[in-house]
Order: C-alpha cells, then sequence, then structure tokens
C-alpha cells in the first residue's frame, strides 16, 4: 500500500479493513475454541495406568493456553469485559505461538 497510497488514504484503508476484522475475529476464535474442546474429548485417550502420556501432557497444556485465550476472548467481546492484567496484546500472542511450538513437538 506504500507505493500507490498517500499516508492519509494509506490510514483510512487500513482502517477500513479493520473495521471487518474487529467484527469477524473474535467470533472465528470462539468458534476455534469450541472445536479445540470438541477435538480434546476425542483425541485426548485413557490415561494408562503409569499416568498421563508425553501426548496428553502436551495436548494438556495446550488446552490449558487455548481455554485461556478463548475465556479471556469471550469475556472481551461479549460481556465487555476487559482483561486486568496482561492488558497488552503481547502476552496472547505468545500464548498462540507456544501453542504453534508445542504442537510441533507433540509428536516427537
Amino acid at each position: 500500500m506504500n507505493q500507490t497510497l498517500t499516508d492519509d488514504e494509506q490510514k483510512k484503508a487500513r482502517e477500513a479493513i479493520m473495521i471487518h476484522v474487529r467484527k469477524v475475529v473474535p467470533y472465528s476464535l470462539m468458534v476455534a475454541v469450541v472445536a479445540g474442546l470438541y477435538l480434546f474429548s476425542q483425541v485426548f485417550g485413557k490415561i494408562g495406568s503409569d499416568g498421563l502420556s508425553y501426548f496428553q501432557t502436551m495436548l494438556s497444556i495446550k488446552a490449558f493456553f487455548g481455554l485461556w485465550l478463548g475465556f479471556r476472548g469471550v469475556n472481551q467481546k461479549l460481556f465487555g469485559i476487559q482483561p486486568w492484567v496482561f492488558k497488552s496484546h503481547l502476552f496472547p500472542f505468545s500464548l498462540v505461538t507456544i501453542i504453534i511450538l508445542l504442537s510441533q513437538f507433540m509428536y516427537l
């Protein structure tokens, strides 16, 4: 956009896009959390006599982080409750990054 738009036009274009993103993304994240809960119940499996397997442990950690993000998102979007701690987007972004990395290590 920098090559074809002036700075003022670029700001207007970004804001026009962000209006739609703010409407769609929170609800799609809520759908992702619900789908994750369903998949968790299908994939977790039975706990053996020797405790949780490596896969189950990684999946549990991912589920905890995902539920925290989902709880935070539902509170913000549906109830208008802003987070008391971790108000910036850095912590949620870090959790998403950790969840992605855990996904890579689950099958080792």
